[in-house]
């Protein structure tokens, strides 16, 4: 079976990095209501990550989740240490993890990472949440991924993967 259908054995790959399977198909429907509900839910931007990772390109769902992280930092040495980190891995070109971002948006955050504000990524971060929402979540909707999940937890009269 090839990496990309075997969407159950992500599943428990998940689960032994700590991520619960518990997750219910209410929450799994809801995910089809829109984007925002698959990113603010509990389990969503977890399972959404596995399906990004069969598209290479689970660095967008890592950056935002990243972002909104940054956001509630309140000591500006860790805002510094934290936004350099976010700069190598993500925005620097030729990064690791490196988004797909406009030059003015990766201009003006090489301009303040010298002096980073709690809102110095939300235009990067904004470009990458409307990339996920318009390309890869229609894709995600379709997938058999999510279609497996969701007809698994139909069928499974007690609502949750695992007994």
């Amino acid at each position: 079976m090839s990496p990309n259908t075997c969407w159950l054995c992500k599943i428990f790959r998940a689960e032994e990095n700590g991520i619960s399977s518990k997750v219910s198909l209410e929450e799994v429907l809801q995910w089809s209501q829109s984007f925002e509900k698959l990113i603010t839910s509990k389990y969503g931007p977890m399972i959404y990550k596995i399906y990004l990772k069969t598209e290479h390109s689970d660095e967008n769902i890592e950056f935002w989740l990243a972002c909104e992280a940054y956001k509630k930092i309140t000591s500006q040495r860790k805002r510094v240490s934290v936004a350099r980190k976010l700069f190598t891995s993500y925005i620097q070109p030729q990064a690791p993890n490196e988004i797909n971002i406009d030059s003015p948006a990766r201009k003006a955050i090489i301009r303040n990472i010298q002096e980073p504000t709690q809102s110095c990524f939300d235009e990067a971060q904004r470009i990458i949440y409307m990339h996920m929402e318009r390309d890869s979540y229609p894709r995600f909707l379709e997938s058999e991924f999510y279609q497996k999940l969701k007809h698994s937890l139909q069928t499974n009269g007690n609502n949750s993967m695992v007994n």
